[in-house]
Formats: C-alpha cells, structure tokens, sequence
C-alpha cells in the first residue's frame, strides 16, 4: 500500500544544512526536488491562486511549483516557514494547513484551477529557524525534527572533506595549488568564526582561497601549504578571542555555562561584599528571570546560613553585589541558578571554588536543581574551554 508522505519540519540554527539535507533527501529517493521560499509572504492568494476573474490571475505557488517539477510527487522543501506572515490579504499561515494535512492535501482546492488536486503523494519538508513564530495548528501538524548546531571537530571535517575542496572549484584551482593544513581550519573556526553553522567558515575559506588565486593569476610566489599563520596574515587580526578561562581564581567568582542562538559559551557569575545594610545590588544586563534566580538563591543560603556555618550578622552589615559580565550583552533564563547559589556561598564564607569545575542549573527555594536546556551546546564550550568538570 501507498503511505502518506510525512510532513516534517527541520529546525536549528542557520547554516547547519537543513534545505542542503532536503535536497540530499530527494536525490536518495531518486525524486524531483522543488523549493519553495516562505520567508516574507504576506498574502494567501500566494498559497491558494487567485479567481480567474482577476486581472493577472494565476494558480498558487504551490501549484507551479509542482507543475515546475514535472512530477506529482516530488520532494518539496518550504523554506522559512517560520516567517510567513499575516496582513490584511489574509493569512497564509492558514492557508498552508490545508496544504500540510494528511487528511485534506488529497483534495487541495486552488482557487485559480477550481478543481480538487492530489497533494498526498508530495512529501513536504519545512525548515525553520524557530518554532515559537509557527503558528501552533500548522506547527502540529508537522513531525519536527532538530538539527542542532556542529561541534568544532564536525566543523573541521566539514571543511576539510567538503568546503575546501568546493570553494577550490569555485575559483579555478586546482587541489595541489592550495593545501589546507588541519591547524589552520581549526585556526579560522576558533578565531574568525562564531556560529553554530558553517556559512561564515565557508566565507572565510573562500577568503583564504581568493589570495591564493591571485598570486597564481599574477604568477607570484607562494606558500601552498596553508597554515594557521598564513590565515593571521591574510584575515588580519583576531575576531574572536578564544573563551578566556581564568579559573575560579577568587572567593566569589564562579564559572557558569550558557546557551545562545549560536551555541553554548561559559560565563562568570561575580559576588563582592561591602560594608552597609544588607542591600542587594545586580547588575550585567540581566532579565527579570535572572533577578529572580539571584534573588531564590540568596533566599536560600539565607535560610540554610546555619549548615554553612554563615553568620547571620552578616547579612546585614555587607551590601551584596552580584555581576554577570560582559556588561554590555543581554542575559536571561533561569539556568545560572546554582552558579548564582555557589558564588554567594563562596563569597560568605570566604571559600574558593574547586578549579575546572563549571555548572548549569535552575535553583529552587528548598535547594533542588532543576534540569535546563542546551546541554549539549554547554558542554562543548566547557570542553572548549578546558573545563574538566
């Protein structure tokens, strides 16, 4: 029997090859492949066609797009769906659930054709960059499925087995007229790059093979073994320094580890006491989660100050001042709870924290850790880092 083509939906960051992994899809299926962009489409006749009796009137992109590929049941990429939007012309959001839905897509209606068309045989794969802009009826109909960001060793064999080479044919050379060496891959992932993907590694690859071409279209010296100098020289100065990791060198000062869009990072959580009346001061560009986290975990070691032999006299004769640096980049969410608890407890009871050692983790009123996201991003700039633990 004929299954149903499934509905799915690849989201992750950008460049991690969810529209190329479409494409690989439909050439493992021996199908004809159609892609179809969604990012900014505002209006529904774009989904469903217009009546005839307009000027200009033609079927939906749907449809041409199927009539383009010259078959009933090519691989069908919707590019973007995260960022359809809806406007006065209607909403195309809900014009694609009659397109996604098993149930309905057997008799899709377009209002230029006026005729039921089977979209059943069609498999549909959707990619975005976020789930919280698709709308909840068309996000359930789809089966997601994540592609998280690259590890920096998936980077390196990444450029070594498919970028370097690309980019060489792009420019007219030839493999034994530039050689990258391992160190200088790793050497532009570390210091020229930031993202989980690999588009700007590609740019920047691209770069280093521009300089070759020309010192061969100029018939100029060069060095064709390509190292992590020779990448100092041509991108210039370092972009990104590597994450600094000083250790948790001081009573106060403990290292946490954060989640962003483009993967994970370690951060410093920093406690000071001064002399006054027991004030609380935060600072660091942090979002109300955050506050509240500092503020559950002070609560905390206040009521358990006894266990940890803390002086409750202390509480009120030092202000607390916690800072989450760099001062200047946005923070929020409440996984830097028990980093927060663990600087506090230091800096009251003047104790370092073990060196190498560094925590995610939502903290609660009665001290319990609750589980958070991100975790395999986080560990690998722990790992990054020399983090041991």
């Amino acid at each position: 029997r004929d299954m149903k083509g499934p509905i799915l939906c690849l989201y992750g960051p950008p460049g991690v090859g969810k529209t190329s992994l479409g494409k690989s899809i439909a050439k493992a299926l021996n199908r004809k492949y159609v892609r179809m962009s969604l990012g900014g489409v505002h209006d529904e006749a774009e989904i469903r066609g217009h009546r005839k009796t307009y000027v200009g009137a033609m079927p939906g992109k749907v449809l041409q797009n199927i009539k383009k590929s010259q078959s009933s049941n090519p691989v069908f990429i919707l590019d973007e769906i995260d960022k359809l939007r809806a406007d006065f012309r209607g909403d195309p959001s809900s014009a694609m659930l009659e397109v996604l839905d098993p149930e309905q897509n057997n008799a899709f209606v377009d209002n230029y054709l006026e005729v039921d068309y089977d979209l059943s045989k069609v498999l549909f794969i959707a990619t975005a960059n976020s789930l919280d802009t698709i709308q909840p009826a068309l996000r359930d109909r789809m089966e997601i499925i994540e592609i998280t960001g690259y590890t920096r060793e998936e980077k390196v064999d990444i450029a070594m087995k498919h970028l370097v080479p690309k980019q060489l044919k792009e420019h007219g050379l030839l493999p034994k007229d530039a050689k990258f060496s391992k160190e200088a891959v790793e050497k532009i992932i570390e210091s020229y790059t930031r993202e989980s993907g690999v588009r700007t590694l590609e740019r920047k690859i691209g770069t280093m093979v521009r300089n070759v071409a020309k010192a061969v279209a100029m018939e100029e010296e060069y060095d064709k073994e390509i190292t992590a100098d020779t990448v100092r020289k041509v991108l210039g100065a370092e972009m990104f320094d590597d994450e600094l990791y000083q250790g948790n060198e001081v009573a106060g000062v403990v290292t946490g580890l954060a989640w962003t869009q483009v993967g994970g990072e370690i951060l410093f959580v920093e406690s000071s006491l001064n002399r006054g009346k027991g004030g609380l001061t935060i600072s660091g560009q942090l979002g109300d989660v955050m506050k509240e986290s500092a503020m559950a975990a002070l609560s905390y070691l206040k009521s358990n100050a006894d266990d940890l032999n803390i002086d409750h006299r202390l509480f009120q004769q030092y202000d607390l001042h916690i800072h989450v640096p760099a001062g200047a980049v946005p923070k929020d969410g409440p996984s830097a709870g028990i980093t927060m608890l663990t600087s506090l407890a230091s800096i009251f009871t003047q104790r370092k924290v073990k060196q190498n050692l560094a925590m995610t983790g939502e903290i609660t009123l009665r001290g319990k850790v609750l589980p958070v996201g991100g975790i395999k991003e986080k560990i690998l700039a722990a790992k990054r880092s020399g983090i041991k633990e």
